[in-house]
């Protein structure tokens, strides 16, 4: 047992040692999904079910690929906690190499796309989120950003130890056409934390404060933030929903700013 112990602390302080390694290192990341299976350098499979991720060419913003992504009724599933309905989601998640850190810029650019008849309801629907890294049982255990399409309306929320708060809500129809969305983020404990976004060119929101959960209730105070993107659901066990995302960037933002 003891030896068992000793191993696996190794493991830990080697992970934590290449992650601060990499920390070091800007990350400037692209993915088209122009390959016929999705990249393991820049994406972890543990959060969608076999097939759900799939590159095809009928749906496509650039090139010849994009990715459709579908959820069926029990996917992935995850009880009720903390006054929340069950759920059940697909979603890739950025490899762990590539998490984000408090400190720098860092500018995210994809695209989303939602048919025509995709479903419009009234529960909780999660097609892009930014997470901060939870060690144990976390409260609030939520997205720290998300990109959600509830009600019909496309959404944009914050999450911290205070709750929950709608950045951006829009009323137009958003289905049948590509949503280029870009964000700028600064991940801070503090007021220097900054969100900007744009959807289609247009500014949709600016936010200066505290972008991440403070310390405590299960967070680390090695605070890294990781990117997913799929379909994130209440059990609905309704029949499956497809959506498609392309054209994914991501890049740290050297002294100079952002462009």
């Amino acid at each position: 047992m003891k030896s068992f112990l000793r191993g696996l602390s190794a493991v830990v302080l080697f992970t934590l040692l290449l992650i601060l390694a990499l920390r070091a290192i800007p990350i400037h990341v692209y993915d088209g999904f122009e390959l016929p299976h999705l990249s393991r350098l820049r994406w972890l499979r543990g959060r969608f079910e076999p097939g759900a991720v799939v590159p095809q060419a009928a749906v496509v913003r650039s090139g010849h690929r994009a990715l459709a992504i579908t959820v069926h009724a029990g996917d992935r599933p995850e009880a009720a906690s903390h006054g929340d309905a069950a759920t059940e989601r697909d979603e890739m998640m950025e490899a762990w190499w590539l998490f984000s850190r408090t400190g720098p810029t860092y500018v995210y650019s994809f695209s989303l796309y939602l048919p025509e008849d995709f479903p419009q309801t009234p529960e909780r629907l999660v097609i892009a989120q930014w997470r901060q890294l939870c060690m144990v049982s976390c409260v609030p255990d939520r997205p720290i950003l998300a990109v959600r399409y509830e009600m019909g309306r496309l959404q944009i929320t914050r999450n911290d130890e205070h709750g929950k708060t709608v950045l951006y809500q829009g009323d137009e129809d958003v289905r049948g056409r590509w949503l280029d969305f870009r964000f700028i983020t600064r991940w801070e404990r503090t007021n220097k934390g900054t969100l900007e976004a744009t959807l289609n060119g247009r500014g949709i929101l600016h936010y200066e404060g505290p972008t991440v959960c403070q310390p405590g209730s299960g967070h680390s105070r090695l605070t890294l933030i990781y990117f997913k993107t799929g379909l994130y659901r209440d059990a609905l066990h309704e029949p499956p929903w497809t959506m498609y995302v392309d054209e994914y960037r991501k890049d740290q933002c050297d002294t100079a700013g952002c462009r």
